[in-house]
């Protein structure tokens, strides 16, 4: 994908540039173009985003937790207390950030988590963890479960 799309001003920026030659500190300081993706960056940041606010974190658990079925709206909304004015908004937070789905069935919008969205996210976040050394649990924790399509 063309990053020049996305982030316009970064490109004519970096373009045509030898971090190199400009200063010798650079290199060392950046990862290499290849290493990181300003996409894979700005899709976790809208998605962490939307999760760093109590309501919403709270609500995406719960969807995380319905499974593949899923919950209708005022479902969700008798669950957690929540005003229907109030989860709309968080729905449509949640939505904007790919973490969940919605989909109409007869009268009812069903909400899911975005399954393959989240464990994409845990993966970002993830990325090179420990510096490659063994990260699994200690010896007798549960090792933790991930979720999938």
């Amino acid at each position: 994908m063309n990053h020049a799309t996305h982030h316009p001003h970064l490109e004519r920026a970096v373009e045509g540039l030898d971090f190199a030659a400009t200063h010798p500190l650079l290199p060392r300081l950046l990862p290499p173009v290849g290493e990181f993706s300003l996409i894979d960056m700005h899709a976790a940041v809208i998605a962490l985003g939307a999760l760093a606010q109590e309501h919403r974190l709270a609500l995406f658990r719960l969807l995380v937790q319905a499974g593949e079925e899923g919950l209708a709206a005022g479902a969700i909304a008798e669950k957690l207390d929540i005003p229907n004015s109030s989860l709309s908004f968080h729905l449509a937070q949640l939505r904007g950030a790919g973490l969940i789905t919605q989909e109409r069935q007869h009268r009812s919008l069903i909400y899911r988590a975005n399954y393959p969205a989240m464990n994409s996210l845990v993966d970002y976040l993830t990325e090179n963890c420990c510096a490659g050394a063994d990260c699994s649990p200690a010896a007798g924790s549960p090792p933790a479960q991930r979720k999938s399509a």
